[in-house]
């Protein structure tokens, strides 16, 4: 099939680039880094509002993010210290890239826009806390990768608005950066919301489930058979026992 061959063709490709930037970066950090300072560079070229280059920029970008991961398990340094940082570093990202846009149309050119200033703040704040609630919420349960709109989905958006930031003003197939904004300003925080009710429902499940499990481990306790020297206590109402202790 011809999209199980593009797949083929894809996975070579990376592959090959795995392999190529092995040998170049072997630490992976140093991709991650590399990815982050074309990140800025994104963001510097938003901000003079050059968006069709900064979409192709953060592609590039990108691929920096997707292979720092692959390199460290073909060159064995998959540790823990590497997961932080590139999820350091990958916040660093989503909020410079904002940032920039944010300058935009904060400047005073005939783009200047207190309302898209705001929305590119408010899909700030939402990118923020989807990537914090996730980490929050798996301290408390097992797992919260629910939402639509993670990091990746998020970068594809940004990249297709920029992308279409180029040609006449009146094509109504193009300049689609306002409309990514208000995508991202409203669904990160959808997101967001979706992640704490998950997260409700799963902690009072395992509340619950502690509950019941205490409540069993109490009952068996009671059931247990007591002790050989508590086991010929005569059963007695509280008055009869005190006086028959008295009496023997």
């Amino acid at each position: 099939m011809l999209s199980e061959r593009i797949g083929n063709g894809g996975a070579k490709i990376l592959d090959t680039l795995v392999r190529y930037f092995a040998r170049i970066f072997p630490n992976p950090n140093t991709l991650t880094f590399i990815g982050l300072l074309i990140n800025i560079g994104c963001a510097v070229l938003y901000g003079w509002g050059y968006f069709f280059i900064a979409g192709l920029v953060m592609i590039v970008a990108n691929l920096f993010d997707m292979l720092d991961g692959r390199v460290a398990r073909l060159t064995g340094r998959v540790t823990r210290f590497g997961g932080f940082f590139d999820s350091v570093m990958d916040r660093y990202s989503d909020v410079i890239v904002l940032i920039g846009i944010m300058v935009f149309y904060a400047r005073n050119t005939p783009y200047h826009s207190t309302l898209y200033v705001t929305l590119a703040g408010i899909a700030l704040l939402g990118s923020v806390l989807v990537s914090y609630t996730r980490a929050r919420a798996e301290n408390l349960i097992q797992q919260c990768k629910v939402g639509f709109l993670e990091r990746p989905e998020r970068v594809v958006l940004i990249i297709i608005g920029s992308l279409t930031e180029i040609g006449p003003e009146d094509n109504p197939f193009l300049h689609k950066m306002r409309a990514v904004l208000w995508v991202l300003a409203v669904l990160s925080h959808w997101t967001v919301v979706h992640r704490m009710y998950h997260t409700y429902l799963e902690a009072r499940r395992l509340d619950m489930s502690s509950d019941m499990a205490g409540e069993a481990g109490s009952a068996v306790a009671e059931q247990a058979p007591r002790s050989p020297s508590e086991a010929w206590k005569p059963t007695l109402p509280k008055e009869e026992a005190a006086s028959w202790y008295r009496a023997t």
